[in-house]
């Protein structure tokens, strides 16, 4: 069993796919580093760039990424250094003797003094030094995990609280969008009259042209303004913001829900745009694609 399942950072009730954390261990004469670092994404799509040494765990450590951090881009680099000096690497003899003949020889062909610093420049040359490269021992994998678990922990860390600023922003906005939503039931009723009021001067208008049936005529008007009607619209609008409001609250990953919630917003409120046919209620339905415009943005980062 994986170290990363004992996590200890507590999940806030929103997440951020944006994160970063790092760890830095030491290990007798080694040190491991581990950079993490989270995008938003749909899916989740992992990147790992590690030693050779510690290739043959690179499934291992995606698979302990992805139950941690779940969905998001993320990029992981890890870092395996030997701190001893003397263990750290030998100088590659042959290798080291080839550049020094072929820096003599062309010194000489150039009539150049190269001696003082021959050695120096070969030393510097590709693969003058060679590096022992031995198994990852058990105590190694497990001192590693260790360095993993801690990153992820301050991975989480960061996402907690980038989630916890998002979800204010989330509980202001949606205030905001109640109230632009309130704020339309004033212009409703004024908007009502008005439609009866047009209705009827265009009818006192053609009445000295053709004979109108006045029964038929407000039947015709009630059909209209049913049509014209917002009350579903704005029901349902409602309920998807006390929906979305209650969403914040889950303790799962509601990122995909509230996107849902969102796109259902747009529908009603379009809806409520192309039947108002009234400039004070267009207003506020600008108003409100405003507000959830920016959450939708918002949305797209959230676990």
């Amino acid at each position: 069993m994986y170290l990363c399942n004992k996590l200890n950072v507590h999940r806030s009730m929103l997440q951020s796919m944006t994160g970063y954390g790092k760890a830095q261990k030491s290990f007798r004469n080694k040190q491991i580093t581990v950079e993490i670092k989270s995008l938003n994404s749909k899916q989740c799509d992992i990147n790992v760039k590690l030693p050779y040494k510690i290739k043959e765990k690179e499934l291992d450590l995606q698979k302990m990424m992805a139950e941690s951090l779940q969905r998001g881009k993320i990029s992981c680099i890890i870092t395996y250094e030997i701190t001893d000096e003397e263990k750290a690497a030998n100088i590659n003899a042959p290798v080291v003797k080839n550049y020094i003949r072929q820096i003599r020889r062309f010194s000489e062909d150039m009539k150049i003094s190269f001696d003082s610093e021959l050695l120096r420049t070969a030393l510097t040359m590709p693969e003058a030094f060679e590096k022992e490269e031995e198994e990852l021992t058990q105590e190694e994998w497990q001192f590693l995990q260790e360095s993993m678990e801690e990153a992820l922990n301050n991975c989480l860390e960061f996402r907690n609280q980038e989630g916890a600023a998002i979800e204010r922003d989330f509980k202001s906005r949606i205030d905001g969008l109640r109230n632009l939503l309130n704020s339309i039931d004033p212009y409703e009723s004024q908007r009502i009259e008005s439609i009866k009021n047009r209705l009827n001067e265009r009818l006192n208008e053609i009445k000295n042209d053709f004979e109108v049936d006045q029964e038929r005529f407000n039947q015709e008007v009630v059909y209209y303004l049913e049509k014209m009607d917002i009350t579903e619209e704005k029901v349902r609008l409602k309920n998807h913001i006390d929906y979305f409001f209650e969403m914040l609250g889950d303790e799962e990953a509601v990122g995909k829900k509230l996107n849902f919630i969102i796109q259902e917003m747009i529908r009603e409120i379009n809806t409520i745009g192309s039947k108002a046919n009234d400039s004070d209620i267009q207003r506020i339905v600008v108003q409100m694609k405003d507000e959830v415009e920016k959450i939708r943005e918002q949305v797209m980062n959230v676990l």
